[in-house]
């Protein structure tokens, strides 16, 4: 895994591309523009820095010699809404309709100029950054707390010990919303209506079981809870420190 990470970077771009020469020139080139880049060969790499790392673009191969990189751009999609800018040969039009009707955001064809790459990948992220998805306050990418981090990118909750803890809509979007307000009481309605779940199966009394499954998932001792405590006849407070990753 090659990486390049200026002291100065912010946005974090993740190559997937089994020529190490064209690898090497993303990472360089993009490096000298500021963008952090992690440079992998294949999904396996590629799946890692994604539960390890704060991904703001892909840009996959979809012809990786040993891999299938449409099911790879199928799979991210599917898991989350990071922006895909995938690279096709220049005669693969099929593959390229085929991936923009899975999600992809843009793509390039082999041989290009890292030039335009580096343009590509700027008019996604201008089109991207207006929009504020449901669970993901603008310009937020993650938030950490106590050795636990939440990816806002892949929705995925990071446990003390490196761990994936899987959560459901709901567990993800209340979450948001706690780590989004520290030391703050939040009313059950606040929590409804901060985390937009408001509907015919989410309603007022839910959110204590839900608050529940948070607590088992997210606790040592869900009893005796260090994290989302309650505040008797008010609601609910996130009790420590949340750093929050832009």
């Amino acid at each position: 895994m090659q990486v390049h990470a200026p002291q100065t970077a912010s946005t974090h771009i993740l190559a997937v591309d089994d020529d190490p020469i064209i690898r090497e020139a993303i990472s360089d080139y993009l490096g000298h523009y500021e963008f952090r880049v992690t440079a992998v060969a294949d999904g396996g790499a590629m799946q890692a820095a994604l539960a390890h790392e704060v991904i703001d673009l892909v840009v996959l191969d979809l012809k990786l010699v040993t891999e299938d990189g449409m099911a790879l751009a199928r799979r991210l999609r599917d898991e989350s809404a990071i922006p895909i800018i995938m690279l096709t040969g220049r005669g693969e039009e099929a593959d390229r309709v085929m991936g923009l009707e899975l999600g992809a955001d843009d793509y390039l064809t082999k041989p290009f100029s890292p030039r335009e790459l580096l343009a590509r990948i700027r008019a996604v992220l201008r089109r991207r950054r207006p929009e504020i998805q449901q669970g993901r306050p603008e310009g937020i990418r993650a938030y950490r707390f106590d050795g636990w981090e939440l990816n806002l990118n892949t929705r995925r909750l990071r446990s003390r010990d490196g761990k994936t803890v899987q959560l459901s809509n709901v567990e993800f979007s209340l979450l948001v919303v706690l780590l989004g307000a520290p030391n703050r009481i939040l009313s059950r309605d606040q929590l409804l209506d901060m985390s937009r779940l408001h509907s015919d199966d989410v309603y007022n009394r839910s959110v204590n079981m839900q608050i529940l499954r948070l607590r088992r998932k997210l606790e040592t001792d869900p009893t005796n809870p260090r994290y989302i405590c309650t505040e008797r006849n008010a609601g609910y407070v996130f009790s420590v420190p949340v750093e929050i990753i832009y």
